[in-house]
């Protein structure tokens, strides 16, 4: 091995190293790195740029207006990619590295890979306290960026330049490990990314990183065997990891094959089509009366790339008491929940083996037939709450419907928090695999436009995601996390974003009210305000034009229609507002424990803690 070396500085040296690093998506050679998202302040400007600068035809950085925001956007870049390409995200330091920890957060619920570079303090404290520094009085070695270390999946503070030799490849295994998948945290002292040091030329060589699929232990492949052998109701619940592992189709021949329905979590859904003959709708919470129903009369649930969040469990009060679990996941910790039978692998490799395994066993031939009767039960409830009606406000499951209609087959909906998630788990119609994503690990207000913008991104090259993202969210996330409207304009990604305006936060007051306290704080009329003649609504299609977006304000199911027509002919992203019912819900959830006064003055809040006493005593025993 050659003993070459290149003096470069910090900087340069790991800009340089991550443009050499590559992947295969679809038996194409591409950049494992795709981008950076980039704000740039003391602490990331006068090093990390200037290595940037100098690589932008490789590769390519992004301005973003919040820190927050270009974090999610890398997010929805690697939810769209598949796990299979990553984008980078980096601050300066203080607030601006803090603003990347809700992120970090987003990436770490959903087991989703971004590398996160922020700067930090001086590690020669010379100048201390410098500009933006927080100190701790006990302990000088801590900083603001301390803070990412709950809510990622690798860290590192780079004290010397060598240290990057061992820690990025370490960094990068850990976001590619379908086990450990999540946010890479890296922190860069501001007069370290100064320091030159000469590196061996070798670790400059490209590199060819690859995704590992761990097999199942044989015992435990064993067992699950058995133990759906001996299933009289078996159930598949698959998860996001199903996408992330190409199993798709194979879950879905081993459905076929053996006569299993499939119901999904809010990360699995649209692994399969609507209508796929094995499909069986959304579980838990924000599910569908079919797929809860048969959850709740399942006696084996073999869970596929899911991690059981409540959502997805209905608290543990969707199933059986005596129902068992089959989980398998890549993950040892998301495998061993709740007293499943932990079978540790990847999901294609470890279903192919189990059907392999299965002979000619077929669950009861009047399974999937009932499954489906149910299905198309629940499919005609939707039609009868999505249908027009007279009321005057368009309530979310028309408007979903009217922007399913109008989506194209590949175009991509996007949504995470507030009262959408319910409605387009259970009303979005899936035309085409990998064309729904819905944030709801985190449920982060906020993700959305974001992750629009990282989609928008993301179709381009092997493997990409092909259609226009269309985002849904309320007026609420709205308000709350706007600016890539303008950051889609200036970079030219194309999104066509549909604001639900049902004055304020309606969904939380449905579940305040629900637990017995008055609405309170979450619908504007509900606010404290002091002047009383105050808008309580704001102009979203005029707010969005002022960002250099094409806009349109709509009341009717009928102009809606009109306007997504007008939205596929536009140039740059487009935003859509329409006023909403805030009070109209699709049924078909699950139970869901939340806390409730154990005493109140307040009879209905007593009564509500009656109810979720029955639900608690509901609930499965186990971890």
């Amino acid at each position: 091995m050659s003993k070459a070396t290149i003096r470069l500085t910090l900087s340069q040296a790991l800009v340089r190293w991550l443009t050499v690093q590559m992947t295969e998506i679809d038996g194409q050679k591409v950049p494992l790195f795709a981008g950076v998202f980039g704000i740039f302040g003391h602490g990331n400007v006068t090093c990390l740029s200037e290595a940037l600068e100098a690589v932008q035809d490789h590769l390519p950085t992004w301005r973003g207006q919040n820190e927050q925001s270009m974090a999610l956007a890398a997010i929805g870049f690697a939810k769209a990619k598949r796990r299979r390409q990553i984008m980078i995200a980096t601050s300066s330091i203080g607030p601006g590295a803090l603003n990347m920890v809700t992120a970090a957060g987003t990436a770490h619920a959903n087991r989703l890979p971004v590398l996160l570079i922020a700067g930090d303090t001086f590690s020669n404290r010379l100048p201390d306290p410098v500009l933006q520094q927080v100190e701790h009085y006990h302990n000088p070695t801590l900083t603001v960026n301390d803070a990412f270390k709950a809510v990622t999946r690798y860290w590192d503070r780079i004290t010397h330049p060598a240290q990057i030799l061992s820690s990025l490849p370490q960094a990068v295994a850990a976001m590619l490990d379908p086990a450990d998948c999540g946010p890479a945290f890296i922190a860069l002292p501001q007069d370290t990314q100064e320091l030159a040091f000469d590196y061996p030329e070798v670790f400059f060589e490209e590199r060819l990183w690859t995704i590992p699929r761990p097999r199942a232990d044989r015992a435990a492949l064993a067992q699950a065997v058995d133990l759906l052998r001996s299933a009289k109701a078996p159930l598949i619940i698959a998860g996001g990891g199903v996408r992330y592992s190409g199993a798709e189709v194979a879950v879905a021949e081993f459905a076929a094959q053996r006569g299993i329905p499939v119901v999904e979590t809010n990360a699995g859904k649209g692994g399969l089509t609507h209508y796929h003959p094995v499909h069986c709708g959304p579980v838990g919470i924000i599910g569908s009366t079919s797929a809860n129903t048969l959850a709740a009369e399942a006696d084996v649930i073999i869970a596929i790339g899911t991690r059981l969040q409540d959502f997805t469990t209905g608290s543990w009060t969707a199933f059986a008491q005596d129902a068992r679990f089959i989980s398998i996941n890549a993950a040892r910790y998301d495998a061993t929940k709740h007293r499943a039978l932990a079978v540790v692998g990847d999901a294609l490799e470890t279903v192919t083996e189990l059907n392999a395994a299965l002979g000619d066993w077929h669950a009861d031939a009047a399974l999937l037939p009932r499954a489906k009767a149910l299905f198309a039960a629940w499919d005609a409830l939707l039609d009868s709450h999505q249908a027009p009606t007279n009321t005057p406000v368009p309530t979310y499951a028309q408007v979903v419907h009217q922007v399913n209609l109008a989506a194209g087959e590949h175009d991509t909906l996007i949504s995470a928090a507030g009262g959408l998630p319910g409605e387009v788990a259970k009303g979005w119609r899936v035309k085409a695999p990998h064309t729904f994503d819905l944030e709801f690990g985190f449920s982060c207000m906020g993700y959305e436009i974001a992750a629009g913008w990282g989609c928008a991104m993301a179709q381009s090259g092997p493997g990409a995601v092909s259609g226009t993202p269309i985002v849904m969210l309320g007026d609420g996330t709205y308000m709350m996390m706007n600016s890539d409207i303008y950051s889609s304009v200036l970079s030219g990604h194309k999104m066509i974003i549909v604001v639900c305006d049902n004055g304020g936060y309606a969904v939380i007051s449905r579940l305040q009210q629900a637990k017995g306290v008055p609405g309170f704080n979450n619908l504007l009329k509900d606010c404290r305000v002091q002047n009383p003649s105050a808008p309580l609504h704001v102009d979203f299609a005029a707010h969005a034009s002022a960002m250099g977006a094409a806009s349109r304000h709509v009341e009717s199911l009928s102009d809606l229609a009109a306007a997504l027509e007008w939205a596929k002919t536009t140039d740059r992203t487009t935003v859509i507002s329409i006023t909403t019912d805030a009070y109209a819900w699709v049924p078909g959830d699950a139970d869901w424990d939340v806390g409730v006064p154990e005493v109140s003055s307040r009879d209905s809040v007593r009564q509500a803690r009656v109810q979720q006493e029955h639900i608690r005593a509901k609930q499965r025993i186990g971890v």
